[in-house]
């Protein structure tokens, strides 16, 4: 039986969550959604092929999901409290032709939906491991592939949210040891610069819009103490278009999910955005002045 939740007013709560497993996350997960109910969870890092998917978990919950997964690596699903219409899976649901985009698609890393009007994508980029490594090139060739494939995204004209684990901390104040990390990988100046790219002039990063300062992180390293030592980097991102931007209330990285017991290493991130437009809200909002 599906639970009935309380109708919500003109807002949209969208959150992102890699979850390095969902099957091992999984009450984490479903009490996170039982306290917080946010529209839609995009996570990352599921590591699980489609037919082992705990998707009877989620519409218990009231949500609606839609998966694309792979057996111990990487997979992405979006869960929905709204029905999730036009799912494209992969690269190639907008880039049809492109043979790259194709191979690139081998790896279960892109998903996204038409949610309450509102263009969700969902992402989780390679990781790249060192920067003279294949991997590292293969990062870069993903990246150029998510600057087609937004553009694809973008003619629709659709409200457009972009989000997921980017293994990208894009400035200095989104890393705890800049002066030591900077230039290594996820804070090389070609990552930095291929997804710059990629998400153009019209994609736009929510949290800074509210938390402008350094000390914030959403992903925390298992090894060397890092959670203990609060040593995190900030590579969980969400951007909005600029028509969604300006109806952005707030945007929270939830940091205290990453002192669970057998926790993710990285905790979730959510936006609200005030959706539909409540008329007038955009010209009370003082952050669009």
């Amino acid at each position: 039986m599906l639970m009935v939740l309380p109708e919500r007013s003109r807002n949209m709560q969208i959150a992102t969550w890699n979850v390095n497993s969902v099957r091992t996350r999984l009450e984490q997960i479903t009490n996170w959604l039982k306290e917080f109910q946010p529209d839609v969870l995009c996570l990352q890092e599921t590591k699980v092929d489609d037919p082992l998917f705990p998707h009877k978990a989620f519409e218990e919950n009231g949500y609606q999901v839609s998966f694309l997964g792979q057996k111990s690596y990487n997979g992405v699903a979006l869960a929905s409290l709204h029905s999730i219409e036009d799912v494209r899976w992969g690269f190639h649901g907008e880039l049809l032709e492109d043979e790259e985009a194709i191979r690139l698609g081998e790896q279960k890393r892109v998903i996204s939906g038409l949610i309450n009007d509102i263009r969700v994508v969902n992402l989780y980029v390679p990781n790249g491991s060192a920067l003279q490594t294949d991997k590292y090139q293969y990062k870069l060739k993903w990246l150029k592939c998510l600057q087609r494939y937004l553009r694809v995204s973008e003619e629709r004209g659709e409200p457009l949210c972009v989000l997921g684990d980017f293994n990208i901390a894009l400035e200095a104040r989104d890393i705890h040891n800049p002066e030591r990390l900077t230039g290594g990988i996820m804070a090389s100046n070609a990552e930095r610069e291929a997804l710059k790219r990629a998400l153009g002039e019209d994609l736009e990063d929510v949290f800074r819009i509210f938390e402008p300062e350094t000390n914030h992180w959403s992903w925390w390293d298992y090894r060397s103490g890092a959670w203990d030592r609060d040593r995190g980097w900030r590579i969980d991102h969400i951007y909005l278009s600029k028509d969604l931007l300006k109806l952005s209330k707030s945007c929270l990285i939830h940091k205290n999910l990453r002192g669970n017991k057998q926790p993710s290493d990285h905790a979730p991130v959510m936006v609200d955005i005030n959706w539909p437009a409540e008329e007038g809200f955009e010209e009370e909002n003082d952050f669009f002045d």
